[in-house]
């Protein structure tokens, strides 16, 4: 098979559709990386779900950036008229199959059929987490659909039960933990009263462009340029397969990387290694 120029794959990735996007994105709680020294007994704690963050707003359910979700209506039929926050989910280690359904324009029944909703907080609600979570349990109930599932919270003593907790999840499949400061109001963006916990740390970034490459692969995308929330570029060039270095994703799309802490100079991380594609995250 002969390599294709590099100018030739980026136009075609350039040209890569996405979906059409809701007047405006919800306004989310989003999770840090959990740190030692967190005051443990202040959290409740539950699995990290790894799909598509959903959010029906009372009418509609949408992506973290504002996507419409076109889900049968079989799916959303009787759920009540407020917002519900959860993650659209196919399963442990299913995270493609969650995407490619949640994308869908023409939704399949069979498909669908395989998804839940996992419902973990109430974004309109005035109350504290710890009550929150109660009022969500009763609702999630009440919707009697088997696949609208309350998240489950526990208390962890400790960090010792906290990492036992984390491999338990992660034996069985899972992605990680979450821990809510059972205080908190919901406030959206991030802050330490929502954090997540996995065996390793990850974050998203957008692509903003390309490195060509060299030797091997010569021909072929060397590295994606990316940028941070926070305006920091960097190159990412570990981790890609040989189908990404042929059909990177489009300049404005977002990818999440695996990294070792950041350079205390620099900022920039350390080690970073391609994880994914995020599709679910709008450009």
């Amino acid at each position: 098979m002969k390599r294709c120029s590099v100018a030739i794959l980026l136009a075609i990735a350039l040209s890569f559709p996405f979906p059409s996007l809701a007047a405006d994105a919800p306004a989310l709680m989003l999770a840090q990386i959990y740190r030692a020294g967190v005051d443990l007994p202040a959290y409740l704690v539950s699995e990290k779900y790894d799909g598509v963050r959903g959010y029906w707003d009372g009418e509609r359910l949408l992506t973290r950036g504002g996507e419409v979700v076109h889900a049968p209506a079989w799916f959303t039929a009787g759920w009540p008229k407020m917002a519900l926050d959860g993650e659209l989910w196919a399963g442990r280690g299913r995270f493609a199959e969650a995407v490619s359904t949640v994308r869908q324009q023409q939704p399949d029944d069979a498909t669908w059929r395989r998804m839940h909703f996992m419902v973990f907080d109430l974004p309109e609600h005035p109350g504290e987490f710890a009550e929150r979570d109660a009022q969500l349990a009763q609702i999630a109930l009440s919707i009697g659909q088997s696949w609208v599932q309350h998240v489950a919270q526990t208390k962890v003593a400790d960090p010792v039960a906290l990492q036992v907790a984390l491999d338990r999840v992660v034996e069985a499949g899972g992605e990680g933990l979450v821990l809510h400061r059972a205080d908190s109001h919901y406030a959206a963006g991030r802050s330490d009263d929502l954090l997540k916990f996995k065996p390793y740390i990850d974050a998203d970034v957008r692509v903003v462009g390309y490195e060509p490459g060299k030797g091997k692969y010569a021909g072929m995308l060397g590295a994606l340029l990316v940028e941070s929330d926070a305006g920091l570029r960097f190159r990412l060039g570990s981790g890609l397969t040989d189908e990404l270095r042929r059909a990177p994703p489009p300049v404005g799309s977002w990818v999440s990387y695996r990294y070792n802490g950041v350079n205390d100079k620099t900022g920039i991380p350390r080690f970073a290694r391609f994880l994914r594609v995020r599709p679910d995250l709008s450009p």
